[in-house]
């Protein structure tokens, strides 16, 4: 399973900012039928069953899955795509500044994060046509939107261990990066690296272990 994000500039989103005694907003987290910077693009229904089995996400700054500064208290999908309507925390510090920085435009993204599987989506020569989200797990403000070179920082939140065994390609690593925040030639550049040593073994009997080694190490080399 996957962990993948995708962002949304809030000027794209129609977002509306309430007063700021109440600290809400409502818009789009995500918009159907695009293509994202990735390639990807998202169907209608591919939030549906993970809001009624899951229920609301949480909302983070920047996907900092540590302390919430906020709620939604709506996630709805509609023609045009997800709509949500978001309540900042009372009295938190960075729940305030966000909104602040939201207000003044200077935070102007929305960013949605949770686990694809395998069967949620098809593949395309370019991205992919995702028509489910197994756990839609969180909604993010962020200072970045729709930004390749920005989001190399969330490679860190990457269970590499866990994923890697689902990734068969060369293409499904590249795409394992690229959802964790890697930009789109660092992502090559690593996939590159990892087909050099995997070329370069001597040992043949135990090679996928240790392969499978050198690709974590040079992973978390990234992630530092």
């Amino acid at each position: 399973m996957l962990q993948v994000r995708k962002t949304l500039k809030l000027n794209n989103a129609e977002l509306t900012l309430d007063d700021a005694e109440t600290g809400k907003f409502s818009g789009y987290a995500s918009v159907f039928g695009g293509v994202d910077s990735y390639g990807d693009t998202i169907m209608p229904g591919a939030f549906a069953e993970t809001l009624s089995k899951n229920g609301l996400p949480k909302m983070f700054f920047d996907h900092k899955w540590d302390m919430p500064i906020g709620k939604y208290l709506l996630a709805n999908e509609d023609k045009t795509g997800l709509f949500v309507t978001g309540e900042f925390t009372p009295e938190l510090s960075t729940a305030e500044d966000v909104y602040a920085a939201m207000c003044h435009g200077t935070i102007d993204g929305l960013s949605i994060g949770g686990y694809l599987a395998a069967g949620d989506f098809e593949e395309t020569k370019t991205g992919r046509i995702i028509h489910r989200w197994t756990n839609l797990v969180e909604i993010s403000p962020v200072v970045f939107p729709a930004d390749e070179a920005a989001r190399v920082g969330s490679v860190k939140s990457i269970d590499f261990e866990a994923l890697l065994p689902d990734c068969k390609t060369e293409r499904d690593i590249e795409r394992l990066l690229r959802d964790a925040g890697l930009g789109k030639w660092e992502a090559m550049a690593t996939v590159s690296r990892v087909k050099a040593i995997i070329a370069g073994r001597d040992a043949q009997g135990d090679a996928d272990t240790k392969a499978q080694s050198e690709i974590l190490e040079r992973l978390r080399r990234l992630a530092a």
